[in-house]
């Protein structure tokens, strides 16, 4: 029997329009009760409570996003569709257990798609699960034997297993159908194996292929980070110790005061280990590259501005009670983020990215600690012309050597300009230092966050293994320390060398001279 049409399309297709304005507003609270209203509207519309458990995942709160997700699929005519579109937000919200169940439910169904498998395969590989990642990699072969996506993960899986050579064999003969996306990563896979090999040509030249597919959409998000970066290069110009002062006076009115510690510095530069040894602590739990601050707690002092307002402006006009209720926000999308109550423990907000956002940070919290990773930078921007992302305002810059180069110039300018106005405590950590000794490294650290030593940091990737880490390192953080990547510029001195002149302050100013 047909169900009755209890509201119009043109109502409902009103309200989804306005829900995806209070997204882009990055009010998501606004988004949800517009959503609900159309739910009310029409109970029984699957795709619209899977819209409505995705923003519910946005904002942080998992609980309420399974619950719309269960209803949703319920109520779906087919199962396996439900359980895969349910899988698809999970894992675009960053829920991974979320993703993960949905997934293995779709992959048990009679009418089981490839992609449930690969996704649990890639799951698995990220988790080090590899013996487990393979048998989802053979299933998915098994119904879809040239999928793309499967040959890829078991590319990976024979990169761990340290056949190279046939994990090069299976990249040159890589399908040629695949979408760009698959294509962009199997070459930046392959470029890895090569480097890995030291055929650091061969490398170079799979890398700068697997760029070319991007470059023809980059344009859109280079002129979107050009006009941020003109922004806080704006506030960067104008910043005064007195404004900073001010804060400081201002935010003891802010409670409760909390344990936080901001782990900054140029992506690349050792964030990624440094995050999994301090999480190793019992008393300190990480929150790796969310977007908690930029989407829910930065907005609140700037919803209600003018769209001239310049960023200082925005910070030194807003009144302790938004302040307040930002600080809340964020605190609330940790935890749920995390999963639980921080319980008292330190968080660490580790995020490169927020390197750009450390005077809006510490105007939220006051009390931030800082810690900020440094690396030789022609290490670093070599190390990012070399990761696999997805295109994005940040990642759009390391297409090519040159504009890696100048976006580490950038943000690096930045943190010199800035920092040393700013009255928080920091302290720097030079990846370096870190994998040549690691315990004296760990020790300075722990000190400096006023947390008493524990032997388990030094164990961070049995403490890794146990977690999925987001960062494209993943699998590096899940062996002990190793120095192969230290004065790896070296093997490629000859494509950075238009480019030293441009590093060569900062490899004095960070002490990386030869």
């Amino acid at each position: 029997m047909k169900r009755p049409q209890l509201v119009s399309s043109n109502a409902l297709g009103r309200l989804f329009q306005a829900a995806e304005e209070a997204r882009r507003r990055l009010d998501f609270e606004q988004c949800i009760q517009t959503l609900e209203r159309a739910s009310r509207l029409d109970p029984a519309n699957v795709t619209l409570l899977l819209n409505l458990g995705h923003a519910h995942g946005k904002n942080f709160n998992f609980a309420a996003a399974e619950q719309f997700f269960e209803r949703a699929i319920r109520l779906a005519p087919k199962k396996t569709d439900a359980y895969m579109a349910a899988a698809i937000r999970a894992r675009d919200f960053g829920s991974s257990l979320l993703a993960e169940r949905y997934n293995r439910l779709a992959a048990e169904q009679k009418d089981s798609p490839p992609e449930a498998l690969i996704a649990l395969a890639e799951n698995s590989e990220r988790l080090s699960r590899l013996e487990e990642a393979a048998q989802f990699v053979d299933r998915a072969l098994a119904l879809k034997p040239n999928s793309p996506e499967a040959i890829l993960i078991h590319a990976r899986l024979e990169r761990h297993a340290g056949r190279m050579p046939e994990a090069e064999r299976i990249l040159r003969s890589f399908p040629g159908e695949a979408g760009r996306e698959t294509r962009v990563q199997a070459g930046y896979e392959l470029g890895g194996i090569l480097d890995r090999q030291g055929r650091y040509d061969e490398a170079m030249s799979a890398f700068q292929n697997a760029k070319a597919l991007l470059i023809p959409d980059a344009a859109p998000h280079i002129a979107a980070a050009r006009k941020v970066r003109g922004q806080l290069k704006e506030l960067r110009e104008h910043l005064d110790p007195e404004i900073l002062k001010r804060w400081q006076e201002t935010g003891k009115e802010l409670t409760p005061s909390r344990r936080l510690t901001l782990l900054c510095g140029h992506p690349r530069s050792g964030t990624t280990l440094l995050e999994q040894v301090l999480d190793s602590h019992p008393d300190i739990v990480s929150a790796e590259e969310t977007p908690v601050f930029h989407d829910h707690a930065y907005p609140f002092l700037s919803r209600n501005a003018p769209p001239t307002a310049n960023i200082l402006s925005v910070l030194d006009t807003a009144k302790i009670e938004v302040i307040q209720e930002a600080r809340k926000n964020y605190f609330r999308c940790m935890e749920g983020y995390l999963g639980g109550n921080l319980n008292h423990r330190l968080l660490v907000d580790k995020n490169p990215i927020l390197t750009f956002l450390i005077v809006p940070f510490i105007r939220i919290f006051p009390e931030t600690q800082l810690l900020v990773a440094l690396r030789d930078p022609r290490d670093v921007c070599l190390s990012c012309f070399m990761q696999s992302l997805s295109l994005n305002q940040s990642a759009a810059a390391f297409l090519t050597l040159e504009g890696t180069v100048d976006d580490y110039a950038e943000l690096m300018t930045m943190y010199q300009s800035v920092v040393p106005l700013i009255p928080n405590k920091r302290i720097e950590v030079r990846y370096e230092d870190m994998v040549a000794d690691l315990e004296s490294v760990s020790r300075q650290v722990l000190e400096f966050l006023n947390v008493p030593w524990d032997e388990r940091v030094l164990q961070f990737h049995e403490h890794a293994r146990q977690k999925l880490v987001r960062s494209p390192t993943y699998a590096d953080v899940t062996k002990p320390v190793f120095k192969r990547a230290v004065g790896r510029w070296h093997h490629y001195r000859k494509y950075l060398e238009p480019y030293l002149e441009n590093l060569a302050p900062f490899v004095k100013a960070f002490g990386y001279e030869d």
